[in-house]
């Protein structure tokens, strides 16, 4: 089995070496800067330290692909398309083309790229909690994730897929039956954006704070209430699609919360987020808010983005989100 990842991302790094310790599968990796890379990654987990030895680290997309069984983009919303586009004419018939976490937009936009015929698959959420420590040669698994959620399309046998997926992440994986229950997810998409408005709806140019909060750590009560009423807007959503009902558990029952106190002392105790600072550059004086990070750059335009234009495709009531998807697309322009 070969496996060739796209991406050499904080997730690119775990799981490419993650997979290539086990010595299964041929694993190469593509990037544009295979020049940093070592064939040997090191991976640091909280249960043991995994080394794995890439088989190739290549810039040349039909080399990279072209023998590969499963393809699997390590991306964000922005390298999507483009990577496809750089993939789709090297691409195996029979190859499966997935990505680690198909809320930026994979389905979409793999559907209007790729051959009609190529299976695609998606995970719900991200396998692993994943940070870079040198690039190109080590990273840290920070935490696991102990079941997934997957959605497979145009395959014949996609419990196949499923069981191979399962193995080379070591993780049991739930087959759900429509990519929509992975696309529309109330994680990063609905979480960054939420804590984001709540700190800093009334920036405006000129404004500088003096210090960097921490994002997850001090979580407010507010954030959280902005986080339960986007996705009782989703889940209303969800009910006007070819989507098993529960398939995208709330936001509540995911974080074992009843309530928005709750939920914002769940999210702050959370181990893994723990020493994640806010997105912000220092400027004279103190800070602001940095509109060219991730946390804006992907989860507006690529990750809340596919949940507004459903919720107004469909007609359904989101003033929240409406709210929070046009504030942060306008500190972005």
């Amino acid at each position: 089995m070969k496996l060739c990842i796209c991406g050499g991302g904080n997730l690119g790094h775990v799981v490419a070496g993650f997979v290539a310790a086990q010595c299964k599968y041929e694993v190469c990796l593509l990037t544009r800067q295979p020049e940093r890379w070592s064939q040997e990654l090191t991976i640091e987990a909280p249960d043991s330290t995994y080394k794995g030895q890439l088989n190739g680290v290549l810039a040349d997309a039909c080399q990279a692909v072209s023998d590969a069984d499963i393809v699997l983009l390590c991306l964000p919303g922005y390298g999507i398309r483009d990577t496809l586009l750089q993939i789709k004419d090297y691409l195996r018939p029979d190859a499966a083309v997935g990505t680690v976490v198909s809320s930026t937009g994979f389905f979409f936009q793999a559907m209007d790229v790729l051959s009609t015929k190529q299976t695609l698959f998606g995970f719900q959420r991200v396998p692993f909690i994943s940070r870079v420590i040198e690039y190109g040669h080590r990273a840290r698994l920070m935490g696991y994730k102990e079941s997934l959620e997957l959605a497979i399309e145009r395959c014949a046998h996609p419990e196949v897929l499923r069981d191979t997926l399962s193995d080379i992440l070591r993780t049991p994986i739930r087959l759900l039956s429509s990519h929509y229950e992975v696309s529309l997810s109330n994680s990063n998409p609905l979480l960054h954006p939420s804590r984001l408005y709540s700190l800093w709806k009334n920036w405006h140019p000129g404004l500088v704070y003096d210090r960097i909060p921490m994002f997850y750590e001090e979580w407010t009560e507010e954030a959280a209430e902005l986080y339960i009423a986007m996705d009782n807007e989703l889940q209303t959503l969800l009910e006007q699609l070819p989507v098993h009902k529960g398939s995208i558990a709330t936001v509540l029952d995911y974080y074992e919360s009843t309530d928005a106190s709750s939920l914002a002392r769940k999210l702050r105790s959370i181990e893994a987020f723990k020493g994640i600072a806010s997105p912000m550059k220092a400027v004279a004086g103190g800070f602001i808010p940095d509109f060219y990070s991730r946390y804006f750059t992907e989860d507006f335009p690529y990750g809340l983005a596919f949940v507004y234009r459903l919720t107004h495709e469909k007609g359904i009531p989101s003033p929240t989100i409406d709210k929070i998807y046009e504030w942060g697309m306008r500190m972005i322009r």
